[in-house]
């Protein structure tokens, strides 16, 4: 059983650690976001975290760091899969529109059920691969283990808006990857992220279309 308490105290301290402060609603909906996930999980295997205090810090907490990082009014989320980091975003930023873009029907499926039963009107959900996905320009596009940077600008960068930036979630740092030829795109800079109650490096590539 999940313990609800324990959860919900587990996600305010860490987001007591990024600095965020969460209304009630957002943490009710994170919360039930993570039990959604806990529950579909088990038949659609959205994730290899299976334990739901590990979700709130390898999910939740993870996509949450990279809040200050995002700007614009738009979001796309490539290969978000479980709606990572799309949905927490979504959710503690209301005024952001996110499309979450995936191509596995059964991730869409779940990506669906959460935006109905959290009410998330801020949320669009596109099944399509990225590189055949008919889209507006956004203001930022971000991923998370989705794939190299070179391989990300190649199929995702026409999706950014002129000067847009692309933001994308790493582990350590990416070294040979931004040593690859990056085309259309000049990079900004790469953030350390601390995660709380994440072991692990975690890395931040900015990068803005030229």
């Amino acid at each position: 059983m999940i313990n609800e308490a324990q959860l919900k105290q587990q996600l305010l301290q860490g987001c007591d650690s990024l600095k965020l402060n969460l209304t009630e609603l957002q943490t009710s909906q994170l919360l039930t976001y993570v039990q959604l996930l806990d529950k579909w999980n088990k038949v659609y295997n959205l994730t290899s975290v299976r334990d739901p205090q590990q979700m709130i810090s390898r999910h939740i907490l993870d996509s949450l760091a990279v809040l200050p990082y995002l700007s614009g009014p738009t979001l796309l989320d490539v290969g978000t899969g479980a709606g990572l980091p799309g949905i927490p975003v979504a959710i503690v930023n209301p005024n952001m529109a996110v499309t979450l873009l995936d191509s596995n029907s059964k991730k869409t499926r779940f990506l669906q059920q959460v935006k109905s039963e959290l009410a998330l009107s801020n949320i669009t959900v596109v099944h399509a691969r990225v590189e055949q996905a008919e889209l507006p320009k956004f203001a930022t596009v971000t991923a998370r283990a989705f794939s190299t940077i070179d391989v990300i600008i190649d199929l995702a960068g026409r999706h950014c808006d002129d000067a847009g930036s692309l933001v994308l979630m790493k582990g350590v740092y990416p070294e040979q990857e931004l040593a690859a030829t990056i085309e259309g795109f000049s990079l900004q800079d790469v953030v350390s992220l601390e995660v709380p109650n994440c072991d692990g490096k975690r890395h931040l590539v900015r990068l803005i279309k030229n």
